[in-house]
């Protein structure tokens, strides 16, 4: 989560940097989409509209190439409903941060009958350092890039990061830049090079803790209620399994396995109509009923 919250805020606060090193042009009029997209829930990592070129530059950022639904297939569904909402050219980019000998990260297209569909993408450990040098924004993903020498990146890494003039923007590149290195690096070697306490002092740093946390509490809202709800499908399955052996006596593994699988309101209006049975097949009927 951290690794995603600090990609989206390099993007948006320096999407040029990313056009000029993805897509080797300049923009000047450029709007950063929200990432939510229609027929909701679906998230992308980063939406980067060009109005000038009349195009946008989807990136989505993976540390492992495992995913669910799989890559390929989320890919496909990001360029569906991007270029039903808005309907220009789409530039998909996927980004793989962490080295893998996984095939999974050679996988460049997603085919089914009738359908292909192709995307980008970039191995951030095979590629030359030296244009992720040139851009502050850049600067975090140099540290994952290729080398003979990782020791002597980082530090270069680093050099350039002292050098950015502005206080507050050196100090933000620096803590997204420790963020990143950490897929890579030793904590001790990343402190070799690059200030701790930019981490504690930097508003950044907050910031991307801060979204990391609300999105864990979210999930922990969303896991609980849905925890909450199937404690109370439960409760309710014990309830009417004791109601229909009062009015039936014992029921037969087969129609208990069905009842299992009901969801709460059905449970809820069987609890009602049981008391019009008279046998199991009146149970058997009305599952059949609402399984047509």
């Amino acid at each position: 989560m951290t690794y995603d919250n600090t990609l989206k805020y390099l993007v948006e606060q320096y999407p040029e940097d990313f056009i000029r090193y993805l897509l080797a042009s300049e923009a000047t009029d450029i709007q950063i989409l929200k990432t939510e997209l229609n027929q909701e829930p679906i998230r992308a990592d980063s939406i980067t509209f060009l109005q000038t070129a009349n195009q946008i530059l989807h990136l989505e950022f993976q540390t492992l190439p495992a995913s669910t639904p799989p890559l390929p297939l989320r890919m496909l569904d990001y360029w569906v409903r991007l270029y039903r909402q808005y309907n220009c050219d789409i530039e998909q980019i996927v980004i793989f941060l962490k080295p893998t000998n996984s095939e999974a990260v050679f996988v460049d297209q997603f085919t089914a009958r009738n359908t292909t569909h192709r995307y980008r993408v970039i191995r951030i450990w095979e590629q030359d350092p030296e244009p992720l040098l040139l851009s502050p924004g850049l600067l975090p993903l140099a540290t994952l890039a290729r080398t003979d020498s990782p020791q002597s990146l980082l530090q270069q890494v680093a050099v350039q990061v002292s050098m950015i003039e502005e206080e507050a923007t050196k100090q933000s590149i620096s803590v997204c830049t420790q963020l990143l290195a950490g897929l890579v690096f030793e904590p001790e070697l990343i402190r070799q090079f690059l200030r701790r306490e930019d981490m504690r002092e930097s508003a950044i740093y907050q910031e991307i803790l801060e979204e990391g946390l609300q999105e864990g509490r979210q999930r922990g809202i969303e896991q609980g209620i849905e925890q909450g709800i199937e404690q109370g499908r439960q409760s309710e399955l014990r309830l009417v399994m004791r109601l229909l052996t009062r009015r039936l006596g014992s029921i037969n593994s087969q129609l208990q396995s069905r009842l299992q699988e009901l969801s709460l309101a059905q449970l809820e209006n069987l609890g009602e109509g049981l008391l019009d049975f008279a046998s199991e097949a009146d149970l058997m009927n009305w599952l059949n009923t609402i399984e047509s």
